[in-house]
């Protein structure tokens, strides 16, 4: 075969080759395969044919765009396939360098997201309302004078509504303009976003309104200088102040909110008739703590719809407004918040109000049928929010994990280690969800060339159902993912979802753990029982190994490397000794083995911080910690407990068993922690926003713990520790969380690391910060016990005989010294502590040769010695 056709051999030529080459991709990807020809034909050729059959739609007032079937006629159900290109693809820490560097890329990202459509309304709202603002006296008169004739030729009596929104109006302009001598019958008086500020003057002219039923104060500096108060003492007939009722809130009020009365129909008063045709009332948002007396099914008898989201209710009991609720005996349509004043359960609601066709936009029979608790189809989309100083490519960040998608690459070798972030193109973005959705979209690697070095990414999209002109196309963004898998909570990444539910999730998580205290309860005296396993006739251990340090640091005469497992003394291995591996190597139970059974529940990240809260609840050396695949909805209460708080709001997200930091996020984005479950398992862990810093860089401190036994438990600490500092100034400015060596410490494996000497590093620390390490040493060294003792309580199946390990622990310290454990890390890395002199720091403070480290810690694991390391 000559070398140009070895070069050619795997491209793709016919649909056969494609199909052979792309099955298992295609079945992955759920492609019907009635349109896998189809599919081919439009790779091969590069169709790009969605443009001639959807279009894309503004929505949301111009902040979300929507697709919709543009072609004449229906489009069936798996009757075509479409392709999709890729808009941007990027690893996440270079997501932020990458919209800053390449060109036009923020722009095009901004426009796809709508972001840069919101500053271009923020401008020409500006431009356009600059006059207005700027308190033009003139100009607010001919909008007066305009109302005062429109009144005067409904007759004098008749009553006025006046809406004078966001004019500029200050204080003087207000007493210039004299409304209640023009208006002597005004209802209602919208002020709202002008620039009243004087509470005095505002209400001498609002007091000479007596017949004022509703006032908008909104966003004037006026309010939070003791004005309502005085608005509502001052004002006997006012049933809406600032979108809110008040307690003199009766007939007029409802109508209101039922759009009988308004600017287009101003009154006074309400007729029965009137009322009894109502059909609709939406109060949700009025921060009612009881419902007027006015709402009651003998006046509102055709009452069919009824929203009440967003009121307390509270001075009202659950079963008195479950009671009145179920007097209207026309209502169908109920929307209420879940959990709320109605109960906690959808199921009990209907259960109480069987007449009910509706519940939050939700059939009440599927409800039924699915036993659902929570349910609610008006969430309303969770928009980006930015400050005006942040720029394009800040706005991006922000707005993007409402877009983004993901995909891993993976060969027959291994699986990539960091996925890859994608955002589809304008038509592929637009696509919004539905929980009955009408398309299906997937990644798909299309291979011309037969190799996955020369793949290129395509997202496919092709109907599930018939779709008609003018109808709108939508994604489930949770495709596949059920209730057993969060789906509801998950759907927050980009919805409002209930925050209450949430909240009540995160309290009784938070009493859950609050309860758990195995280890303060139970205090159980242990005498350390292992003694030196060096054989009687004197002659040396053998030890088999793979770690290329201990081949090379491992030189006492008691110890002797060898190359055949089954005749070793000691495994001492980087990979896990299971029954499969004990199997192939031919090893027995009597072998000593560097790990000890069940570990997991201390070196995987999710089973620490289980174990550490099964033993201890919530100590203060442990962050708050969540497994996101079984604790996602207790998470997202307590991020918007802080939220509402305005507490600390930044965590960090780790996979549950990476090392050196791989695919670990730092973020304050809700959206952005909930969309980065999709890259694998993680815990969601709070951020130590406030670390004791060193010149000011963060750092972390690394030690080494040998295990002899967990029941008793018999540990060590060796004297031997280390620091590891970032390179860089450490800030919480936004853009820095993308900045590897701002906010992580692990630099020895991106080819730049500072090294320090730890005598040195604690000699200029306790320098700088005025402390006395000991003191911190002694409080790590308690924290450490404590971690262990949580591992002796929870999992006593780990004790084992044959069993001696050393482990890792990563500590960081907070702004008052305090420890947090970070990690605990199986078969450490310790080529530092080979490699570098030291001088210890406690005992005798000799110095300590990095050429003796394995040999101190094998001495102390298997023949009962304690040079330079320390009981726990």
């Amino acid at each position: 075969m000559s070398p140009a056709e070895a070069a050619t051999e795997g491209r793709i030529r016919s649909y056969e080759d494609f199909a052979r080459v792309h099955a298992y991709l295609l079945a992955a990807a759920g492609v019907p395969a009635s349109l896998h020809e189809r599919l081919y034909r439009k790779l091969a050729d590069e169709v790009f044919d969605g443009g001639e059959v959807f279009a894309v739609e503004p929505c949301e007032g111009g902040r979300q765009r929507r697709l919709v079937l543009a072609a004449e006629g229906t489009l069936g159900r798996e009757s075509d396939v479409f392709l999709v290109d890729h808009a941007w693809s990027f690893r996440l820490p270079d997501a932020l360098k990458q919209l800053r560097e390449v060109p036009g890329l923020a722009e095009r990202m901004a426009a796809l997201m709508c972001v840069d459509l919101d500053r271009r309304i923020e401008t020409e709202d500006s431009d356009e309302h600059d006059g207005e603002r700027s308190g033009s006296l003139e100009h607010v008169l001919q909008i007066v004078e305009k109302e005062r004739a429109s009144i005067e030729e409904r007759g004098s009596d008749s009553a006025a509504w006046l809406e004078l929104e966001e004019l500029g109006i200050d204080d003087d302009m207000l007493v210039a303009l004299d409304l209640s001598t023009k208006f002597p019958n005004m209802v209602a008086l919208n002020l709202w976003g002008n620039k009243l500020q004087d509470a005095e003057k505002v209400m001498q002219e609002i007091r000479k309104c007596p017949k004022l039923k509703a006032l908008w104060l909104n966003e004037n500096p006026v309010l939070g200088k003791g004005i309502d108060k005085a608005v509502l003492d001052g004002l006997s007939h006012l049933e809406i102040y600032n979108s809110h009722f008040t307690s003199k809130a009766g007939e007029w009020a409802l109508s209101f909110c039922a759009d009988i009365v308004g600017a287009d129909n101003p009154c006074s008063s309400v007729e029965s008739k009137m009322l009894e045709s109502i059909v609709t009332i939406d109060l949700s948002d009025r921060c009612i703590h009881k419902l007027p007396e006015a709402f009651c099914p003998d006046k509102f008898p055709s009452l069919s719809k009824l929203n009440i989201r967003g009121n307390p209710l509270d001075q009202i009991s659950g079963e008195d407004l479950l009671k009145l609720i179920s007097g209207f005996t026309q209502l169908q349509e109920l929307e209420v918040d879940i959990p709320g004043p109605l109960g906690n359960s959808a199921m009990s609601i209907l259960e109480s109000l069987p007449n009910l066709s509706l519940l939050n936009g939700v059939n009440s029979s599927s409800i039924i049928e699915s036993g659902k608790h929570i349910v609610d189809s008006a969430l309303q989309p969770r928009l980006p929010e930015w400050s005006p100083q942040e720029s394009l490519a800040e706005r991006v960040i922000g707005a993007m994990w409402l877009y983004l998608m993901t995909y891993r690459l993976a060969d027959e070798e291994k699986i990539d280690e960091t996925p890859v972030w994608y955002v589809m193109d304008e038509l592929g973005s637009a696509m919004r969800h539905s929980d009955i959705a009408n398309f299906r979209i997937a990644p798909f690697l299309f291979m011309p060339e037969g190799k996955l070095a020369t793949a290129i990414s395509y997202t496919i999209l092709w109907p599930t159902h018939d779709v008609h002109t003018g109808e709108e196309c939508t994604r489930d963004f949770l495709f596949g993912i059920g209730e057993e898998k969060q789906r509801s909570a998950r759907l927050t990444a980009w919805f409002h979802t209930p925050e209450n539910f949430f909240i009540q999730e995160f309290r009784k998580y938070k009493d859950q753990l609050q309860s758990n205290s195995i280890c303060s309860s139970i205090k159980i005296k242990e005498t350390p029982s292992t003694k030196s396993i060096r054989p009687s006739d004197g002659r040396a251990l053998r030890v088999y190994t793979d770690i290329p340090h201990v081949e090379e640091f491992l030189t006492r005469p008691e110890f002797v490397l060898t190359t055949d497992p089954k005749e070793a003394d000691i495994i001492w291995v980087s990979i896990q000794v299971d029954s499969e591996v004990k199997n192939a190597l031919g090893l027995t139970d009597q072998q000593y083995t560097n790990q000890f059974p069940f570990e997991a529940c201390l070196v995987m990240k999710h089973h620490l911080a289980e174990t550490i809260q099964k033993a201890w609840g919530s100590p203060e050396w442990l962050q708050p910690t969540y497994n996101l695949e079984t604790h996602l909805s207790p998470l997202i209460g307590d991020y918007c407990m802080r939220k509402r708080d305005g507490t600390d709001n930044l965590w960090i997200l780790k996979p549950w068993n990476m090392a050196r930091t791989i695919d670990t996020t730092v973020t304050g984005d809700l959206s952005a922690i909930i969309r980065l479950m999709e890259t694998g398992p993680k815990i969601c862990q709070k951020y130590i926003e406030r670390p004791v810093l060193f010149q000011g860089r963060k750092f972390d401190l690394r030690y080494i713990v040998l295990v002899r036994s967990i029941r008793p438990l018999e540990i060590f600490l060796s004297d031997v520790f280390w620091v590891r500092l970032a390179n860089n100034p450490y800030t919480l400015e936004k853009t820095s969380f993308f900045e590897y060596e701002t906010h992580f410490t692990v630099m020895n494996y991106i080819g730049r690391m500072n090294h320090m000497n730890t005598p040195e590093f604690v000699k200029e620390f306790e320098k700088e910060h005025q402390v006395k390490w000991l003191e911190i040493h002694e409080s790590v060294r308690s924290m450490i016990r404590c971690v262990f003792e949580s591992a002796a309580a929870v999992h006593p199946e780990m004790q084992n005989p044959s069993s001696r390990a050393i482990y890792g622990v990563d500590v960081m310290l907070d702004n008052r010294f305090k420890p947090k454990i970070l990690e605990v890390t199986y078969c450490p890395d310790c080529g530092r502590a080979c490699k570098y002199d030291t001088q210890a720091l406690v005992g005798d403070q000799s110095t300590i040769k990095g050429s003796e480290f394995f040999n101190t810690v094998f001495g102390c694991l298997f023949l009962d010695e304690q040079t330079h390391v320390s009981p726990l």
